[in-house]
């Protein structure tokens, strides 16, 4: 297991800045937030994309993927009740399939609560159906991106749809599609109200990606979450991909966020585990 972080804790700050400081703490990996860099991936040029890639590389990192996927442009929903928005949908889906493919990443993380909450008038099933129509449609052309769309079930308090590991994986079963696969995020893991071991072993068939947050929406080490038994059971599983660190509350600062939550997980782990072979 390697330990990457999400981008958006650093906006504002120069791409370069970013990488040289999350290298030097030891990070292999970036997530990338693509709203960061701009509402809409199509405004974003070649040469742009290959130069997060390149300077990404200079310092050793590798980007894992993208995550908060539809916070731009507006007036996008994987179950709106217009066809035509869900059609908008699901092209610009395919639109950041291309953008992490050609930035180098493999992972693309589908969050997104308030473009897939179930909207008036629209029932369980219709949402299901509008949302496995997407994500076959999205993952056959992921396919020959080599990227995988990890959705992540979130908790009730963000979205009304899909909240636990074991709805995810039924959407995963029933879009049956090897570019279909799950993420799981500590923090809303604890909504479940299951111990954590239990939901990462039963979900171990279809894990492709893994965020690392706390109780308190902060990094790990920042609350009470025992980090110690997810990590263990990650190993049991045999969880080889990384761990990215996603917090929601950045009043602490970057620099310390990145910090603490770094050398939290790096205990957790053997330190072979942290020797950058590009060093």
């Amino acid at each position: 297991m390697k330990i990457s972080i999400c981008n958006e804790i650093f906006e504002g700050w120069r791409m370069e800045e970013v990488f040289k400081f999350i290298s030097d703490i030891g990070y292999e990996g970036v997530e990338i937030a693509p709203f960061i860099i701009s509402d809409d991936v199509r405004n974003i040029n070649r040469k742009k994309r290959e130069e997060i890639e390149n300077v990404a590389s200079s310092y050793g990192l590798k980007i894992v993927g993208t995550h908060w996927l539809l916070r731009g442009p507006k007036g996008l929903h994987i179950t709106h009740p217009s066809e035509n928005v869900r059609k908008r949908t699901e092209r610009y889906l395919c639109d950041l399939v291309e953008f992490t493919s050609d930035i180098g990443g493999r992972i693309m993380v589908f969050g997104s609560p308030n473009q897939r909450n179930i909207l008036k008038g629209v029932s369980r099933d219709e949402a299901w159906r509008y949302a496995e129509e997407i994500f076959s449609a999205c993952s056959e052309f992921a396919e020959d991106y080599d990227v995988i769309i990890a959705f992540e079930p979130l908790a009730r308090s963000l979205t009304n749809f899909i909240n636990t590991a074991e709805e995810a994986i039924r959407l995963i079963e029933n879009v049956s599609h090897t570019n279909f696969r799950l993420n799981l995020d500590v923090y809303s893991m604890l909504d479940e109200g299951k111990p954590l071991p239990d939901i990462i072993r039963a979900s171990r068939d279809y894990l492709v990606h893994f965020h690392a947050n706390d109780d308190n929406m902060l990094g790990p080490g920042f609350g009470n979450v025992d980090f110690k038994q997810i990590i263990d059971t990650l190993k049991e599983i045999g969880y080889e991909n990384f761990i990215s660190v996603e917090v929601f509350d950045f009043s602490p600062g970057p620099r310390r966020i990145a910090t603490i939550s770094f050398e939290t997980l790096k205990q957790l782990l053997s330190v072979r585990n942290f020797r950058k072979s590009s060093r």
